[in-house]
């Protein structure tokens, strides 16, 4: 097991703006529950990982929104190959014309990571963001780069839809690796939703390994009232030369 093959972010997405946020996934989006500030809102993620090379691997995360407070916890396991807890908590902090949203995470085997990330704007907005671990082997729900700069920018013009596109890359370790996403979450009626997150990425493996590949994959939500179910294909998973698919379904609660 190396450390790159878990080099893997810490990005996920606010539900209005899809903004990057470190501590979940981009393919993981939530947001702030609104509607009762009182009431806990709960999501459930169970995942599966068939990756070429690799052993499947499963991911079990359990997320708590209180207001603008959202804490997690989760635990992957690839065979007996690779265990991890992990543990995190993010807060988005309303300023005027800004979302400020700063994580911490933890994990077992000494992984500790932290970032900040704005959301600048309403119909339409900017994004930016910065992320810093402390190089430990870490896993999570997303494969872009733990050490990294965020920038794009999104708009809620259309009626129904948000947009957004931006780009993760690594700003620490010299390995070129960067990532785009162009984000898409459609909201048909109250009771459904499509995202749908193109992603193209390139860059080596790590300094040391001028090999260098690239390519676009693609994850797929559908929500249906509390329910929901994702895929994405990865061609290039950790940038290695590695095909990964993923599956999960969960439930709000």
């Amino acid at each position: 097991m190396t450390k790159t093959l878990f080099r893997v972010s810490l990005v996920a997405g606010f539900l209005g703006g899809c903004l990057p946020v470190y501590g979940q996934s981009a393919a993981a989006p939530a947001d702030p529950k609104a509607a009762d500030e009182e009431a806990i809102v709960y999501k459930l993620t169970p995942s599966f990982y068939r990756t070429t090379n690799q052993p499947n691997a499963v991911d079990l995360n359990l997320r708590a929104n209180l207001a603008a407070h959202t804490a997690w916890i989760g635990y992957y396991q690839r065979s007996s190959e690779f265990q991890q807890l992990r543990v995190g908590y993010e807060d988005t902090i309303p300023l005027p014309f800004v979302h400020l949203t700063p994580s911490l995470q933890y994990a077992t085997r000494g992984f500790l990571g932290g970032s900040v990330n704005a959301e600048i704007g309403e119909r339409w907005f900017g994004l930016l963001g910065i992320g810093r671990t402390n190089l430990k082997d870490y896993f999570n729900l997303n494969f872009d780069p733990n050490d990294a700069v965020t920038i794009g920018a999104g708009t809620r013009a259309l009626p129904n839809t948000t947009l957004s596109v931006f780009q993760i890359r690594d700003d620490r370790l010299g390995t070129g690796q960067r990532v785009l996403h162009l984000v898409a979450r459609i909201k048909p009626n109250d009771r459904t939703r499509w995202t749908f997150d193109v992603f193209y990425k390139e860059g080596r493996f790590s300094k040391e390994d001028e090999t260098r590949v690239h390519g676009t994959g693609l994850a797929v939500t559908y929500d249906f009232d509390r329910y929901f179910v994702r895929m994405a294909t990865d061609p290039h998973v950790n940038f290695t030369s590695d095909h990964m698919v993923r599956a999960s379904v969960g439930m709000r609660f």
